[in-house]
């Protein structure tokens, strides 16, 4: 296994149990016959390289790699974090947009009733006046009545009067004694 692949495992894992396991997997020779890497000649030509050096070599790559992957863990933990109060903020601030326009339609619905209110209380104004109107005119009618009834008994008592005059300006036959 060539040590571009062991510095590539390093680099794409930032827990150092993970690094570790990497370690020991390179070791596995089913590994090294699926390496399509541009080293793969090489391989032979470093047999003589001692194992214990790029052991060595790959922990100290690690070593010098491995506190920054861990502070840029570290931070992509604190923007996830930061993006999730941020997403929590941004909801709050909908649900209060939401209950603006909320209010906005209670509003509608005020101004709505305050104009009925005024056109059910001119409406019973105009009930009020016509009860007034028709009250007078009952009245007018009632007093128009009660004349015309008096106009009749006084024509009624005229004829009267003048059935009783022409009964005693009719001659009367004298009585023969």
């Amino acid at each position: 296994m060539s040590v571009c692949f062991a510095r590539e495992e390093a680099m794409s894992l930032a827990d150092p149990l993970d690094v570790e396991a990497a370690l020991q997997t390179r070791n596995d020779p089913a590994l090294d016959s699926n390496d399509n890497s541009p080293d793969e000649g090489l391989i032979e030509d470093f047999a003589v390289i001692d194992q214990k050096a790029v052991e060595q070599l790959t922990e100290g790559l690690i070593s010098h790699y491995l506190p920054d992957l861990q502070r840029s863990k570290l931070s992509l933990k604190e923007l996830t974090q930061n993006q999730e109060v941020l997403l929590e903020t941004l909801q709050q601030e909908i649900s209060k947009f939401k209950e603006c326009n909320s209010v906005l339609d209670i509003n509608v619905l005020f101004s709505e009733a305050k104009y009925y209110h005024n056109k059910l209380v001119n409406i019973r104004k105009e009930m009020l006046l016509l009860h007034e109107k028709t009250s007078k005119l009952k009245r007018r009618a009632l007093k128009l009545q009660q004349k015309r009834q008096k106009e009749e008994l006084e024509r009624e008592q005229q004829r009267e009067k003048e059935l009783e005059r022409e009964k005693q300006l009719t001659a009367k036959p004298a009585k023969r004694t």
